[in-house]
């Protein structure tokens, strides 16, 4: 990275806070969140401003609509959801993900389980 360039995590340090609503709060909790569950998670930005958390493949991604932010796991449709907190893309055969609307509740527990899991699937342990 030459002297010029933004790391990953700079950039989604300065998407947090130019969205600067309960977006950039929300997108701030979840990746909090998401190192929590997975300290060695590292952090990359595709597709023209989309956070991604890789640790032995795509973990998820964070992206920030009007309405929401959603949290898609790249394997989700094979990861168990024993709490229910996938509400979006169920109808597909690889990823799941999870919408989170302004002043959503959020079980942060069975977040970083499906966090982990999803590192656990991708290491071959899942």
């Amino acid at each position: 990275m030459s002297a010029g360039e933004k790391s990953p995590s700079q950039l989604i340090d300065e998407r947090i806070a130019e969205l600067g609503d309960w977006r950039g709060a929300m997108l701030s909790r979840l990746r909090g969140l998401i190192k929590q569950a997975e300290p060695e998670v590292t952090e990359e930005w595709k597709w023209r401003g989309v956070p991604v958390w890789y640790r032995h493949g795509m973990v998820c991604t964070g992206e920030t609509y009007k309405k929401v932010v959603k949290v898609t796991f790249a394997k989700g449709a094979s990861l168990d959801d024993p709490t229910g907190l996938f509400n979006s893309s169920l109808d597909g055969n690889v990823r799941r993900a999870i919408d989170f609307a302004e002043g959503a509740e959020m079980d942060e527990a069975a977040f970083k389980a499906l966090v982990r899991a999803a590192v656990a699937l991708n290491a071959g342990r899942g």
